[in-house]
């Protein structure tokens, strides 16, 4: 499906088509056509106007978010501290991070800046790299529909620099989605010897880019997952089914990983 929408030239709207078919819209759309029925079919407006109000508070619960994020992507567990020790000053391995997102102008900074996700991706790199000695790169350009600025690779290497202390080895600048970020990557690594990417995004994300940077490296390049901000195991509460603005990002975020496994994104 990515290809259709590069064969057809209009890879720019996969933003806005993402958008309509991610809640809270389809919930918004059910709400409506049941009001758009009141009039005519009473029972069946009131079945569509339930069910979107339903469906919507679900999506918004911990329950079903953490639900939809183990079912849809199936993430790998953290990296545990004996694959931290076997990672020590290995040779021929980079830590590579993937962006998620940026900001072409944060006023409190006076500059471009990187959403929160990508901060929490670049952040365990670098602190990974603190760990293991290892080198690191980002990938991550303008996404889709962005707005015209500096990629997020160019943002995340001023940053490691000058908050972190810890400058990039390679930066990936032309990349778009997780496709382009993998096929881009592995062509600047390869040439440099790496024969391992200890690769880092979130839970969410993990399955769906590990599977494009294994298509991408064709077995030439080992890739090991480092995922972030796994959730804990415990128990479901009630509190669980209360609806949260943030956990409708979280169910958001599964289906989105869902359809970009389905599009080849």
């Amino acid at each position: 499906m990515n290809e259709l929408f590069f064969s057809l030239g209009i890879e720019g709207w996969k933003p806005i088509i993402g958008a309509l078919l991610l809640p809270p819209v389809p919930m918004l759309v059910l709400v409506l056509v049941g009001a758009r029925l009141m009039f005519t079919r009473r029972l069946l407006a009131w079945f569509f106007i339930l069910l979107g109000v339903v469906s919507l508070w679900l999506a918004c619960t911990g329950a079903v978010s953490g639900l939809l994020t183990r079912a849809l992507t199936r993430p790998p567990p953290a990296l545990t501290e004996a694959q931290l020790l076997s990672l020590k000053g290995q040779p021929k391995t980079a830590i590579v991070v993937l962006g998620g997102g940026s900001r072409p102008y944060a006023p409190e900074y006076g500059m471009s800046s990187l959403l929160p996700r990508t901060m929490e991706r670049l952040r365990y790199g670098l602190w990974l790299s603190r760990a293991t000695g290892l080198p690191v790169a980002m990938s991550g350009g303008v996404g889709h529909g962005g707005k015209e600025g500096p990629s997020e690779a160019e943002i995340g290497a001023r940053i490691a620099e000058r908050e972190f202390q810890r400058p990039l080895r390679w930066t990936e600048t032309a990349s778009r989605d997780t496709r382009e970020n993998a096929l881009r990557t592995i062509a600047l690594l390869k040439p440099e010897g790496i024969k391992r990417i200890v690769l880092v995004t979130h839970d969410f994300h993990m399955r769906r880019a590990v599977q494009n940077f294994e298509k991408a490296a064709l077995g030439s390049i080992e890739i090991v997952p480092a995922p972030i901000d796994l959730p804990p195991s415990f128990g479901l509460t009630w509190r669980d089914w209360l609806p949260k603005a943030s956990r409708l990002e979280d169910t958001a975020f599964a289906l989105h990983e869902w359809i970009g496994r389905l599009a080849g994104a």
